[in-house]
């Protein structure tokens, strides 16, 4: 599938920790390509990727192209999301430290922008959300909702659920029903 008429909004973005919430967002790519669970969502990554060698500017602009063509935006909020650094400035091979006399600056000439990858989707969705053109959903890879793992820009915005739950047996269960349910409202 090629992308090319952004006004065309159907696919669903995904951000999270990568590397700490592989599995919560392995099971939703389970979900979604079992025919037994009925979740069903179109990734916006499985359609366009960046490459890791990209510098971090490229690849924040490549993630607004993405969002541009998203209906649903999906956070998973794991121990790490709110403290993530992956795509601040600073760990670009351009940047630049601060000195006694001289601001941060970019060897190629581009804004500082010391956000996480994170952080840029979020308030990517938080501008698209208030003007009424994504709907957010904001998953907990836990068992309770805790607002404050949560991206501010985000946090009171959308549907927040935990994304399993203990059982009467002390089993822990995926909450699948209510994930499913914000998916299709």
């Amino acid at each position: 599938m090629t992308i090319t008429d952004s006004s065309y909004r159907t696919c669903t973005y995904i951000a999270g920790d990568w590397t700490g919430d592989s599995s919560a967002i392995e099971e939703l790519h389970k979900w979604n390509e079992s025919d037994h669970w009925g979740l069903s969502f179109t990734d916006i990554h499985n359609l366009t990727q960046s490459r890791d060698s990209s510098q971090n500017c490229s690849i924040k602009s490549s993630l607004r192209t993405r969002m541009n063509y998203c209906k649903t935006f999906v956070l998973i909020v794991g121990e790490q999301t709110n403290t993530v650094t992956s795509g601040a400035c600073f760990w670009c091979n351009s940047y630049i430290a601060p000195t006694t006399t001289k601001c941060a600056s970019c060897k190629k000439g581009y804004s500082i922008d010391n956000r996480s990858y994170i952080k840029t989707e979020c308030d990517m969705a938080a501008s698209d959300y208030d003007a009424s053109k994504l709907k957010i959903i904001v998953l907990y890879n836990a068992e309770k909702v805790d607002r404050n793992r949560c991206p501010e820009a985000v946090r009171w915005k959308g549907t927040h659920l935990n994304m399993y739950y203990k059982g009467f047996d002390g089993r822990y269960y995926w909450n699948y029903s209510a994930i499913k349910q914000a998916f299709e409202e």
